[in-house]
């Protein structure tokens, strides 16, 4: 049986609208390839950090809070694809807004926005973004201006990266085979670049991309840090893909660590 009459006819509509690939020529840094790709999905988690050697003593450490109650996940049906049904044990619960008992917010991008004096050196390790699960992992992370992204397919089953993002040119490329992988680069700043995958319309993802490696993400309990900064005064703003933006001034010192506190509210 050939790869082809594996994929679902939906599958294959999908696949042919988009050309295999992008209905659009990838630009030059594109490049896709049919191998495994060489990182575990373990590796890949790690390798999304993707920083470079700290320039400075400082540091922020922080916490996103929400004020109220989060709005009630709901239970993802992914029954449309057996390969991505039978990847998980339990149910799938959508990430719109994470928080804990306590209020701490996940998935929030917090950065420098203003202050950061470079040039600063742009890391060659990739920063990944993986499909396992029918799911997106991380769903949201940073990255800086020309670091290289690699988009790796860990399902065995088609997905297609459809990115949407304002400023940096768009790309919608498919990956019908597990272990294929994509490395694309972002040339200009913004924050809140989407993924998605128009085969499996519940997956989403969000990329900060930044001049500079002073940015983090909130974990499960809200916790975020931001290392390595030069002693100065920074404008720190939080991003968050329901809740929009929040931003504080604060002042750091050569070796000190400073707290910092950022609380959406509910809506």
């Amino acid at each position: 049986m050939t790869r082809c009459s594996r994929i679902a006819p939906a599958l294959i509509a999908i696949l042919v609208a988009i050309g295999c690939g992008s209905s659009k020529p990838q630009d030059a840094s594109a490049t896709t390839e049919g191998q495994a790709a060489s990182s575990a999905p373990a590796q890949a988690a790690q390798a999304s950090a993707g920083q470079p050697a700290a320039t400075g003593s400082a540091s922020i450490q922080g916490t996103v809070r929400l004020n109220g109650t989060a709005p009630a996940a709901e239970k993802v049906k992914m029954d449309a694809d057996p390969v991505c049904q039978q990847q998980h044990a339990s149910p799938v619960y959508t990430e719109d807004v994470v928080a804990d008992a306590n209020g701490g917010l996940k998935h929030v991008f917090v950065y420098v926005k203003e202050g950061a004096k470079g040039p600063f050196p742009v890391p060659t390790q990739p920063v990944v973004l993986n499909q396992q699960g029918c799911w997106y992992t991380p769903r949201v992370l940073g990255i800086q201006v020309n670091q290289p992204f690699e988009i790796v397919n860990s399902d065995g089953t088609l997905h297609n990266i459809n990115a949407k993002p304002g400023v940096n040119p768009p790309f919608n490329i498919a990956q019908p085979v597990k272990g294929m992988k994509t490395t694309k680069k972002f040339t200009k700043p913004e924050i809140g670049v989407t993924f998605k995958c128009n085969v499996h319309p519940w997956m989403r993802a969000f990329a900060g991309v930044v001049e500079h490696p002073f940015f983090g993400v909130s974990g499960a309990d809200g916790a975020f840090t931001i290392a390595g900064l030069p002693a100065g005064t920074y404008v720190i703003e939080a991003w968050h893909e329901q809740y929009g933006t929040k931003t504080q001034t604060i002042s750091v010192g050569d070796g000190e660590t400073t707290s910092l506190e950022f609380t959406f509210t509910a809506q």
